[in-house]
C-alpha cells in the first residue's frame, strides 16, 4: 500500500510538472484512461493562466474527437473533471459537457467536479449545471440525465421543468438506477425520497402525451405477476399520507381530462382519479367540472364523472337534464345507455316531472345506434312522451346510394429541381427526420442534373446538410433489409473532384451495379430474398446513378414521374430520350421509366419512339407494342407460423397462428424478366415497413403487384398490432390497374388494424376507391368475413371505420361489404365480438339505401329463441330486408 501511494505521488508530481511546463499529452491520456482522480491531483496548484491554456488545447482536442468518440462513465467523468478544472467559463464548459455523447458517472462526477471547482476557486458550477439541464433534447439519454441531476443536487440548483427533463425524470422513476444488490426500493419510497418530486409533479399533468409513459407496470417475479399502473397507485398513497396535496392531485387530474389528449395518454389520469376516490363532498365542490367531463371528456373519464354525479344527493334535476341533452348524442353506447337508465330512475322517482324528463330521453331516439334508439323510444313512451311526434319530416328518408365526390385527376408532379440551393433544401428535409420512405425521384433527378454542370457547388452545398442529418440516417439498419439509408447518403456524398476517394467510390458503385446487371440468366435482381423485386429495382437504380453520376452533360433521369402517383407520360419519355441524343440510356433508369408508363398508351406513340433511331427508342417502341408489363395472376394462400424453437422462444408467441397472403405468378405465355410478377408469400414475421411507401410509385399501374408485396406489412397492423403499415394504402388507391384479392385483403386487414391512424388510412383508401368506382366491395367484404371467422382479425376494430365510411357518403358500399362479410361471420363456431354491432350497422345501411341483398344464414340466426343481442340484431336486419 505504501509503495502504491508513493508511486501515485510521484506520478502526480511528474504530471504537475509536465502540465506546468506546457505539455498536455499526459492529461489527454488520463482522460482516455478514465483516471478522473489523478486529473484532480494533477491540476492542483496550477496557476489560472496555465489552466486556461490547457483549456484551449482541451477544447481543440475534444472537437477533433467528439463525432467519433463515445464518452462512457469513466472517460466521461475524467473529461468533466478536466473541463471544470481548465475552461474559463460555464458557457464554454457547457459546450463540451452538453454533448449527448458525454455520459459521466453521476454521483462520482459531481463530487469530483465540486472538489476541483473548490480547489480552483470558481463559483460558476451551479451556472454550469443549469446550462446543461436546459440543453437536453430528445437525443439525451438517461445516463446523461442522471449526471445532470447529480450535479444539480450537488450545487443546490433548481431543476428546469422543460418537457424532456420531465420525461427523463419519469424514465428514472420507472427504471431506477441499480446501485446495490437486490431489488430496488418500492416506488412509493423512491418518490417520497426524490428531491425533484414536487418540482416535477405539476408538469406531469401539463405535458401533452406524457400520460402514456405513466401507466408502466412494476414486475415483481414474473411478467404475469406484475403490479399494474404502479405510478398512479403510488401517487394516491402519497396523497393519503399527506406527502402530496390531495386537493392538488384531484384538481390536476380533472384539469388534464378536461383539456383532453389521446385516449392512451389519459388512461393514467383516469386511473389516478379512481385511486383517489373523491368523496361526495369533493365531487360536490367540483360539480361544474364533473358535468363538463360527462358531456365532453373521452368515454373513460365521462364514465367516472357519471358515476360520481349519480351518487350526489342534492344534484338539481334541471342540471342533469341540461347535461343529458349532450350526453345522449355521444357515440359511446355504454355511456348513453347508463344515462338513459339514470333518467329513467329520475322519471320514476319524480312523477311530477316525468313528461319533461321523457322529452330529454327522446333525444336519444336520434342516436346512430339502433338499440339505443329503441331503448330511448321505449322509455320516453313509458313516461308519457311519443318521440315520433317530434319528427317533422317523413318517417323514412328516401333510399339513396353512395354520395361521394368524384375523384380528382392525378396531380402533376412538382417541377424538376434546377437550383443547387433548392436541392440542398430538399435533401435537408429528407435527411432531417427519420426515414419514412419519402419519394426520392425528384432529389435523384436534381442531383444528376446539377452534378453534371456544377459538381463542386453541389458538393459544397450538400456536405454541411449531410453532416447535420438525423441520426437514423447514419448507418444501414441491418435488421431491415429494405433500408436504403447508407446507399442514399453515400450517393449524396459522392466527391466532386477526381481523387482517390472518388475512384474508390466509383469502383464500389460499379461492383454493386455488376451484382444486379442484366444477364440472360435468372432474374437479374436476385439479392436478399426478403427484399421484394420492386425494391431491388430501386437499389439497382441507386447503384447505377452512383456509377454514372459524374458523367458530364447528362440531361436528367428518364424515370422521373410526371404525375404525383408515379406515372410517366410516354410523350415526356420520348422527349427525354431525344434529349439524350447519341448518349446511351442507363439500363435500370429506362427500365423504371417503362414500368411507369400507362398501359392504355396510344399506338402512334410506339411509332414516334421507333423514329428516334436509337436503341433506347426501339426498346420503348417494343415495350409499347407488347402492351407493357402484364397484370399478374394472383391466388390467396393461407400461411402458418414457423415451428417453435427449442428452449424459450419469445418471438414465436408474438406471431399470429395464421395469415392469408397472396401468391403472384405471370400469366400464361408471358415471361417475367425482372421477377416482378413471381413471388411467394413472405413467411409470417418478415415485415419491414420503413420504405414500403416507395412501392406504389415504382409500379403505379399494377395495384395487385404492389398490394401483394405490401400485404405482410399491412396484415401485421392487425394480427401483430404493429404501427404504420397501412400508410401506403391511400397511395395504392391513387394508382391504377386491378387490385384483385391482394387489394381486398389489404383493405380488410387495414380496417381491422390495432391503431386508429392505420384504420384511418385504410378508410381513406376505401373511400377513394369507392369514389372512383374501383372498389370491389363484395370481394373485400368476403375477405373480411373469412378473416373474422378464422379469428385472424378482430371485427370490433373494423366497426368504427365502416360506420365512418357510411356517414361519409358511402352507405351502399358499406352495406355491400357487410352483406358479403356476414355469411362467414354468422357461420363461425364462436360468434365474433362485435357481430351484433355489425348487424346493427347492416340494418341501418340497408334501410338507408333501400337495396335488398340476401344474406345466407341470417334467417337461421333470426329464428333462434331467446333475446340475446345477437338474435335481436339479426331479427332487426331480417325485418329491414323484408321492408326494402
Amino acid at each position: 500500500m505504501r509503495h502504491a501511494q508513493q508511486a501515485f505521488l510521484k506520478s502526480t508530481v511528474r504530471r504537475q510538472r509536465e502540465l506546468a511546463a506546457g505539455g498536455t499529452s499526459d492529461l489527454f491520456d488520463l482522460i482516455q484512461n478514465s483516471s478522473a482522480g489523478q486529473i484532480v491531483a494533477a491540476l492542483a496548484d496550477l496557476p489560472e493562466q496555465r489552466r486556461r491554456e490547457i483549456g484551449a488545447d482541451l477544447t481543440t482536442w475534444f472537437t477533433q474527437r467528439h463525432r467519433t468518440t463515445w464518452w462512457t462513465a469513466g472517460s466521461g467523468t475524467a473529461l468533466a473533471v478536466a473541463v471544470v478544472g481548465c475552461l474559463p467559463t460555464a458557457a464554454q464548459a457547457a459546450t463540451i459537457l452538453a454533448r449527448n455523447t458525454v455520459n459521466p458517472h453521476g454521483e462520482r462526477a459531481a463530487a469530483l467536479m465540486t472538489k476541483v471547482a473548490e480547489d480552483r476557486g470558481i463559483t460558476w458550477l451551479g451556472d454550469l449545471a443549469h446550462r446543461l439541464a436546459t440543453k437536453i433534447n430528445q437525443q439525451t439519454g438517461i445516463e446523461h440525465w442522471r449526471f445532470l441531476t447529480a450535479l444539480l443536487r450537488a450545487t443546490a440548483t433548481t431543476p428546469p421543468a422543460n418537457d424532456r427533463f420531465v420525461e427523463l425524470w419519469l424514465n428514472s422513476i420507472q427504471l431506477p438506477q441499480r446501485g446495490h444488490a437486490g431489488p430496488p426500493a418500492p416506488l412509493t419510497q423512491r418518490l417520497r425520497d426524490d428531491p425533484f418530486l414536487h418540482a416535477m409533479l405539476p408538469r406531469l399533468f401539463e405535458i401533452d402525451g406524457l400520460g402514456t409513459r405513466m401507466t408502466f407496470d412494476e414486475v415483481t417475479t414474473t411478467w404475469h405477476e406484475r403490479r399494474r399502473h404502479i405510478l398512479p397507485t403510488a401517487l394516491a398513497r402519497l396523497a393519503a399520507e399527506g406527502t402530496i396535496d390531495r386537493t392538488f392531485l384531484i384538481d390536476a387530474c380533472i384539469g388534464r381530462l378536461l383539456r383532453g389528449d389521446r385516449a392512451s395518454a389519459l388512461r393514467a389520469f383516469t386511473t389516478l382519479l379512481t385511486e383517489l376516490e373523491p368523496t361526495t363532498t369533493e365531487v360536490a365542490t367540483r360539480t361544474t367540472d364533473y358535468l363538463r367531463l360527462l358531456a365532453d371528456a373521452p368515454a373513460p373519464a365521462a364514465t367516472i364523472a357519471q358515476k360520481a354525479l349519480r351518487d350526489l344527493p342534492d344534484l338539481q334535476i334541471d342540471t342533469i337534464l341540461d347535461t343529458s341533452r349532450d350526453v345522449l348524442l355521444r357515440p359511446d353506447k355504454t355511456l348513453v345507455k347508463a344515462q338513459l337508465t339514470w333518467l329513467d330512475r329520475l322519471a320514476r322517482h319524480h312523477r311530477d316531472r316525468a313528461a319533461e324528463i321523457a322529452e330529454v330521453i327522446a333525444v336519444a331516439a336520434e342516436h346512430p345506434a339502433v338499440e339505443l334508439r329503441d331503448r330511448a323510444h321505449t322509455l320516453a313512451t313509458r313516461h308519457g312522451h311519443d318521440p315520433t311526434a317530434d319528427r317533422t319530416g317523413p318517417a323514412h328518408a328516401r333510399p339513396r346510394g353512395d354520395d361521394l365526390p368524384p375523384p380528382a385527376p392525378p396531380a402533376p408532379a412538382p417541377a424538376p429541381i434546377t437550383d443547387v440551393d433548392e436541392l440542398a433544401e430538399e435533401v435537408a428535409a429528407l435527411l432531417g427526420t427519420p426515414s419514412q420512405g419519402t419519394p426520392l425521384d425528384r432529389i435523384l433527378d436534381g442531383l444528376v442534373r446539377l452534378t453534371t454542370t456544377d459538381d463542386t457547388r453541389v458538393h459544397a452545398a450538400l456536405t454541411p446538410v449531410i453532416e447535420r442529418r438525423h441520426w437514423s440516417w447514419d448507418n444501414e439498419h441491418r435488421h431491415d433489409p429494405l433500408c436504403l439509408c447508407k446507399l442514399v447518403v453515400d450517393l449524396l456524398t459522392t466527391p466532386s473532384t477526381a481523387t482517390d476517394q472518388q475512384t474508390r467510390r466509383h469502383r464500389r458503385w460499379e461492383t454493386l451495379l455488376t451484382a444486379v446487371r442484366r444477364t440472360p440468366a435468372p432474374p437479374p435482381l436476385t439479392t436478399d430474398p426478403r427484399v421484394p423485386p420492386p425494391h431491388r429495382l430501386l437499389r439497382a437504380r441507386l447503384a447505377e446513378i452512383g456509377a454514372h453520376l459524374t458523367e458530364p452533360g447528362h440531361p436528367g433521369l428518364l424515370a422521373t414521374p410526371t404525375h404525383a402517383n408515379g406515372t410517366l407520360d410516354p410523350l415526356a419519355l420520348i422527349e427525354r430520350l431525344a434529349a439524350l441524343g447519341d448518349r446511351p440510356a442507363w439500363h435500370w433508369d429506362l427500365t423504371q421509366a417503362l414500368l411507369r408508363l400507362p398501359t392504355d398508351t396510344d399506338g402512334t406513340v410506339a411509332g414516334k419512339a421507333a423514329a428516334l433511331g436509337t436503341p433506347a427508342g426501339e426498346r420503348l417502341a417494343t415495350w409499347l407494342r407488347a402492351g407493357g408489363l402484364p397484370q399478374p395472376v394472383t391466388r390467396p394462400v393461407t400461411l402458418t407460423r414457423r415451428p417453435r424453437s427449442n428452449g424459450y422462444d419469445w418471438e414465436y408467441d408474438q406471431l399470429p397462428p395464421k395469415r392469408i397472403l397472396v401468391e403472384l405468378r405471370p400469366p400464361d405465355g408471358h415471361d417475367d424478366p425482372y421477377g416482378l410478377l413471381t413471388a411467394d408469400p413472405a413467411p409470417i414475421g418478415v415485415e419491414h415497413s420503413a420504405w414500403a411507401n416507395l412501392l406504389p410509385s415504382t409500379l403505379p399501374g399494377h395495384r395487385a403487384v404492389v398490394a401483394a408485396y405490401a400485404l405482410p406489412i399491412v396484415a401485421a397492423t392487425a394480427d401483430m398490432d404493429q404501427r404504420g403499415g397501412t400508410t401506403m394504402l391511400p397511395l395504392l388507391a391513387e394508382a391504377t390497374g386491378p387490385g384483385g384479392p391482394a387489394l381486398d385483403l389489404a383493405l380488410s386487414y387495414g380496417l381491422a388494424a390495432r391503431h386508429g391512424t392505420d384504420r384511418i388510412a385504410a378508410l381513406d383508401a376505401l373511400l377513394a376507391l369507392a369514389a372512383a368506382g374501383q372498389l370491389d366491395a363484395t370481394a373485400t367484404g368476403g375477405q373480411l368475413g373469412r378473416l373474422v371467422a378464422g379469428q385472424l382479425v378482430k371485427l370490433s376494430r373494423a366497426l368504427e371505420p365502416l360506420r365512418d365510411a357510411a356517414q361519409a357518403g358511402a352507405p351502399l358500399t358499406v352495406w355491400r361489404l357487410i352483406a358479403a362479410a356476414l355469411p362467414s361471420a354468422l357461420a363461425a363456431p364462436q360468434p365474433p365480438r362485435g357481430l351484433p354491432d355489425l348487424l346493427s350497422l347492416a340494418a341501418e345501411t340497408a334501410s338507408t339505401t333501400g337495396a335488398r341483398i340476401d344474406v345466407p344464414g341470417l334467417a337461421d340466426v333470426a329464428a333462434r329463441g331467446g333475446s340475446s343481442r345477437l338474435v335481436t340484431e339479426a331479427r332487426r336486419l331480417h325485418r329491414a330486408l323484408d321492408t326494402v
